[in-house]
């Protein structure tokens, strides 16, 4: 397994333990998720195809979703999910 693959699998353990803990600690690690997740599924497509790298932008994306939609619902731009949908 290269190193994207297990720094992609470490990230989304990470990403499970901080949604299991209280709330307050959420947004400090949902902005260190997010700033280690932006380049890592353009490293794993790098290193091992786009195979590999579709499911890891996938699993980043909707990591993120939920911080676009309240991101846009805080700009007066709706609620954000029916820009999500289309």
């Amino acid at each position: 397994m290269t190193a994207s693959l297990t720094l992609a699998c470490l990230w989304a353990i990470i990403a499970s333990i901080v949604a299991m803990v209280p709330r307050r600690f959420h947004w400090p690690g949902a902005v260190a998720l997010i700033a280690a997740g932006i380049p890592l599924p353009g490293w794993v497509t790098w290193q091992n195809g786009p195979l590999w790298g579709m499911p890891v932008l996938a699993g980043v994306r909707c990591c993120c979703a939920g911080l676009w939609c309240r991101l846009r619902a805080a700009r007066g731009g709706g609620d954000g999910a029916r820009e999500l949908a289309e």
